[in-house]
């Protein structure tokens, strides 16, 4: 009998912290300028230089540990990581080790499903510890074999967030991966702009026979910024190990990279030897220590987290799992929905919950097509007293819901609210009770058939001559008034 193997993934993600300047130094921490423009003495590792920590980049990692559950360390302690690489003008980079500022958090994940049923489950974090992003090498630039180094992101602030091995799939790793990224942008802690480079990971991949407790030989999977990427490498990584050591091979502990084009993982180096970074305190930083302000503050400025918020919503406004998902995809989505919710209670005197299920059903039908998403901004095609201004005219009849899809693209297109668009276009809905029956008889006369076959039984005719009313009217007649009144008439 073929032995069966499981996967044992952990993931080391690495998030940009969203501050002004560098961890250590004054020099900017913005992406995309010309190379070598932002560097320092500090950050470009030059004899003399010393280094002083940004203290709003220690306000936002603490922040991120509170939420994710983590125990943060008041004394916490900056150390060098020794090796030698082009990208490294120091030869150390500046980091945590024995004393990092977060550890022993959790998080829950979509966990994978058990006979066939979805269910949450509780995944730890090691810790989260702060360091210094190393410069970027450019390889085979101008079609040269030479390799070129870019020192504007020497120095800018990450968070490191090792997760335990507890990840048993692909599908498990996306949804870890997914749910940090939600919490650190909800949080303003990174803007989760994964084209950048602002949110990527590492992937310890593993396998083992079902029912082994003892861990099985890891590669590393290197700088990862997708999350189709990190599952596509995650499957083939497993494949290849399971094939590999079902053929009597055995797994080679290296760094391997995801080669896209190619969709397969591929070698960049052997780990054979555990690399020995010759830890040891910084000398030129002192001790991290975190007051009970300080403490206070960073625990006192975590929002309410997207799990949260999905949780409220469904119990508050009895939301589906579904929509209460897709409104907490982006913190300014989620917003916008919360302030429209809010107008509409005060525009048309809805009770909260029918409120809110009418404001999701429209910016997920409507409303989400035109909405774009760069990091922690977003653009909106009208504003939310706008919408809810739009919304209101439904509630109260003066629209129908048909029309005001219509009435919403006039916005859109034009920039006025919805009040203005409805006069200019005559779109009034018709609820006057005497208009709409003499439409109704009209449609009536013309259906004898139909007609004969619902008084025959068939009911499902109903939404026919609704159809039909509306047809004639062009969507203007007030739907409830449509039905009642053909329920009256075909009673007849």
């Amino acid at each position: 009998m073929a032995v069966q193997y499981e996967a044992v993934i952990g993931l080391e993600v690495h998030a940009q912290l969203l501050t002004v300047s560098k961890l250590f130094c004054g020099c900017s921490a913005a992406f995309g300028a010309a190379p070598n423009t932002h560097v320092c003495p500090v950050c470009l590792g030059l004899p003399g230089a010393l280094p002083v920590a940004n203290g709003h980049a220690v306000h936002l990692a603490t922040r991120a540990g509170l939420a994710l559950g983590c125990s943060v360390e008041r004394n916490s302690r900056f150390a060098r990581k020794n090796y030698f690489y082009p990208d490294l003008a120091k030869g150390y980079q500046i980091s945590q080790f024995e004393r990092p500022l977060n550890a022993h958090g959790k998080l829950l994940i979509e966990g994978d499903p058990v006979d066939g049923q979805p269910r949450e489950r509780e995944v730890h974090i090691e810790r989260i510890h702060m360091e210094e992003d190393a410069a970027k090498n450019i390889h085979g630039a101008s079609g040269s074999s030479d390799t070129l180094v870019d020192f504007n992101r020497a120095g800018v602030a990450l968070i490191e967030i090792v997760g335990g091995p507890d990840l048993r799939s692909s599908a498990e790793a996306e949804s870890y991966l997914r749910r940090i990224h939600e919490v650190l942008m909800f949080c303003g802690v990174n803007d989760g702009n994964l084209e950048e480079g602002s949110f990527r990971c590492d992937a310890n991949v593993s396998i083992r026979p079902v029912g082994e407790s003892k861990l099985g030989t890891r590669t590393e999977l290197k700088n990862i910024n997708s999350f189709r990427f990190v599952r596509k490498a995650i499957d083939y990584e497993i494949k290849r190990q399971e094939i590999l050591v079902s053929g009597g091979g055995r797994v080679v502990q290296e760094t391997r990279t995801w080669n896209e084009a190619a969709g397969k993982t591929l070698s960049m180096r052997s780990k054979e030897e555990a690399h020995d970074y010759r830890y040891f305190p910084d000398p030129d930083l002192p001790p991290l220590t975190i007051s009970e302000e300080a403490f206070a503050q960073a625990r006192d400025s975590v929002p309410e987290l997207p799990a949260q918020l999905r949780a409220r919503y469904q119990a508050e406004l009895g939301l589906t799992a579904y929509d209460a998902a897709v409104l907490t995809t982006h913190p300014l989505i989620a917003r916008f929905f919360e302030e429209s919710t809010g107008l509409l209670v005060q525009k048309a005197g809805e009770a909260r919950s029918a409120a809110g299920k009418r404001v999701a059903n429209f910016i997920q039908s409507e409303v989400l097509r035109y909405v774009g998403t760069v990091g922690l901004t977003a653009t909106f095609p009208v504003t939310a007293d706008r919408l809810a201004g739009l919304l209101a005219l439904v509630q109260k009849g003066s629209i129908s819901g048909k029309m005001a899809k219509d009435v919403f693209e006039a916005m859109r297109e034009s920039g006025s609210d919805a009040e203005s668009v409805v006069a200019e276009q005559g779109l009034s809905q018709v609820s006057d009770a005497g208009a709409i029956e003499v439409v109704v008889r009209e449609v009536l006369a013309q259906s004898a058939k139909q007609v004969a076959q619902y008084r025959g039984g068939n009911d499902k005719l109903l939404g026919f001559f609704v159809g039909q009313v509306m047809k004639a009217t062009k969507g203007a007649a007030n739907p409830a008034l449509v039905n009642d009144t053909l329920k009256k008439l075909l009673a007849e």
